[in-house]
């Protein structure tokens, strides 16, 4: 009987390209694994047979590995292996501190900038994310439906002229994704996730340091609901 892949990638993005470092590609389809729980917490990740399954020497596999390791999604131990981290109460609660912190900041800064150019550009292009996500909703696409929660809180980070906001905004948040991708299986959440983007954009628009803040901090909040479930359900995934 044939092995099955360690990762079972979508038919469009079999195999990898030649015009892009092979370590990034590797790094991009294992993350979206571990995002998305198909490589599931505390799992342990062979670099033989991901190196056999994506056609190329352990050395990019490596890479990729030390890089997923750097963001907190692999763990790497000595003499035993490699392994996908198990989720943190501390960290994931840290988190959403600090991403409150940023993200409140971003779009209070949005609300009262007084170039309308900018801040119209700014509700547009998260409003053309919002009519995308509501597709990847009703296709039922949890981890496309991520990716454009990523590029909306991206792009309003980007608005704000300050390229660091929108690092340490990334930085943060991959301790939370995979909580927030099992909280996109909850019912109601697509709904929810949908409505509460609307209010920021919506606050944004009005300028409204208060509401836009207050819409934010609500957001992101968010992730409370999910934690009083996940941890009874699969108490396995915690350290």
């Amino acid at each position: 009987m044939a092995k099955q892949p360690l990762i079972n990638m979508r038919p469009e993005s079999r195999g990898l390209s030649y015009d892009r470092p092979a370590a990034s590609q590797i790094f991009g389809f294992v993350r979206d694994a571990i995002i998305s729980m198909e490589l599931l917490p505390g799992q342990m990740i062979s670099e033989t047979a991901l190196a056999q399954q994506f056609g190329v020497s352990r050395t990019p596999v490596r890479e990729a590995l030390i890089q997923l390791s750097n963001i907190g999604f692999v763990e790497v131990l000595p003499q035993r292996g490699t392994y996908v981290t198990k989720f943190s109460m501390e960290k994931i609660l840290e988190a959403r501190f600090i991403r409150e912190a940023l993200e409140v900041a971003v779009v209070t800064q949005l609300a009262s900038n007084t170039n309308e150019n900018v801040r119209e550009e700014a509700i547009e292009a998260c409003e053309k994310i919002i009519n995308d996500q509501k597709t990847a909703a009703a296709d039922d696409d949890a981890l496309a439906f991520q990716n454009l929660d990523d590029q909306f809180h991206q792009t309003l980070a980007g608005f704000t002229l300050y390229p660091r906001a929108a690092t340490l905004i990334e930085a943060e948040k991959a301790h939370m994704d995979r909580v927030r991708n099992l909280s996109l299986h909850v019912s109601g959440q697509y709904k929810r996730v949908l409505s509460q983007h609307a209010a920021i954009i919506k606050a944004i628009k009005a300028g409204s340091v208060e509401k836009s803040a207050a819409a934010m901090s609500v957001h992101l909040k968010d992730v409370y609901n999910i934690l009083e479930v996940i941890p009874q359900e699969h108490p396995e995934y915690f350290v």
